[in-house]
């Protein structure tokens, strides 16, 4: 113990070099946006090497559930190619659906990190730019909702969890049709909350909740999971439904990030509509 206070009283100054080097670069980074923005992208892509060899190796361990987590999936565009045009790109596919004439471009991609104990939590994927991927395009597993994409790099891509406590997911109550708005308590990452659902519907536990299709990023019909409980808090004129959600997000191997490749379109129609409602105010 001596040794090393003598090491550290012999090498003072250049300790203190360092750790102001360390704060110069920090208030660089903080206070400038094209600096902060070339520090997120290489870290990003260091962090997804590092994960990427840290995901291959704990794969070599796990090959019987990877290779049965591939089946699924192979086993959920079979049942897609059955009333829908699938047209096979490489690693990609294309998903016309001709009753709400809608298309979205599916990429797989593969989940290098995930935590579920956070308050907020998110997921890296394997897949960046370079592969088609951009913010905001949808993520889902061939079990439901996984979250939206938030931070692209070259290769890499950041997720926002749906066990985050910004997510919010407009879901519908399958066999009613009611619309209310899915989110996450912050504690079992089983578990989530689906509000703004009136008292006066009748929901069962065991009923199905999907996407609603009401957003730019999720297609309707993509499994969230199954009505827990159901209760209602007094002076209030709607229900907090607790769900339980249908991905164990604890156990993500592949996943789907999905291009709404008419999303453009329908934003620029909503923002053509606001402001000639405006103009006849």
């Amino acid at each position: 113990m001596r040794n090393l206070f003598l090491f550290l009283s012999r090498q003072y100054f250049f300790f203190m070099f360092i750790a102001f080097e360390a704060i110069a670069l920090i208030i660089l980074v903080n206070n400038n946006v094209y600096q902060r923005s070339v520090f997120v992208s290489s870290a990003n892509n260091m962090a997804g090497n590092l994960y990427t060899f840290s995901s291959d190796l704990t794969d070599y361990f796990n090959l019987k559930t990877i290779n049965k987590q591939l089946a699924d999936e192979n086993a959920i565009l079979y049942s897609l190619s059955k009333s829908s045009f699938i047209k096979t790109i490489q690693q990609n596919f294309i998903y016309e659906d001709t009753m709400y004439r809608l298309q979205y471009r599916y990429i797989d991609a593969k989940v290098i990190n995930n935590t579920v104990t956070k308050r907020n939590n998110y997921i890296m994927l394997n897949k960046g730019y370079k592969q088609g991927v951009a913010k905001d395009m949808a993520v889902v597993s061939p079990e439901g909702i996984v979250g939206t994409v938030k931070e692209v790099s070259e290769n890499f891509a950041t997720v926002l969890s749906v066990l985050h406590s910004e997510s919010k997911v407009s879901a519908k109550i399958k066999r009613l049709g009611y619309i209310g708005t899915l989110s996450w308590a912050g504690s079992d990452y089983r578990t989530g909350l689906l509000k703004d659902i009136p008292f006066h519907i009748q929901v069962k536990p065991g009923d199905t909740i999907i996407t609603s299709g009401y957003s730019y990023t999720f297609p309707e019909g993509v499994m969230i999971g199954r009505v827990k409980s159901v209760n209602s808090n007094p002076g209030e004129n709607f229900f907090t439904i607790n769900i339980s959600f249908s991905a164990d997000y604890n156990k993500l191997g592949y996943v789907f990030i999905i291009n709404n490749l008419m999303q453009k379109e329908q934003m620029n129609l909503e923002k053509l509509t606001q402001k000639n409602d405006k103009g006849t105010n």
